[in-house]
């Protein structure tokens, strides 16, 4: 990672991660959910940077409550996580919740 990027990252509070090499799975996992965004600002005409960034969080809202994932045995990312909890709340630093401010 070029050392601007790294401190542009940090600067605005952005985990950058990077996927394990040779491994096509997961790039193709990171390159389809990539190519959604793709699609859903390819329909949306954002006028302005909170627009945008209203537009991204609403999808990713409905990533992950409403869209089953094979690669989760079709379960949604959040059905995926409370399982997860459920069986290792130790790994967690904070309790998956549907919505702010409501409980499992």
């Amino acid at each position: 990672m070029s050392h601007a990027f790294a401190a542009l990252c940090n600067a605005l509070s952005i985990e950058h991660r990077r996927t394990r090499p040779r491994r096509p799975q997961t790039n193709g996992m990171v390159g389809r959910f990539n190519g959604r965004i793709e699609e859903v600002l390819r329909s949306h005409h954002c006028l302005s940077g909170q627009n945008l960034e209203q537009t991204l969080l609403r999808y990713a809202w409905f990533y992950n409550h409403h869209l089953p994932q094979a690669a989760l045995h079709a379960r949604t990312p959040m059905q995926a996580m409370k399982e997860w909890y459920r069986r290792r709340p130790d790994l967690f630093q904070k309790r998956p919740y549907n919505h702010t401010g409501h409980d499992m």
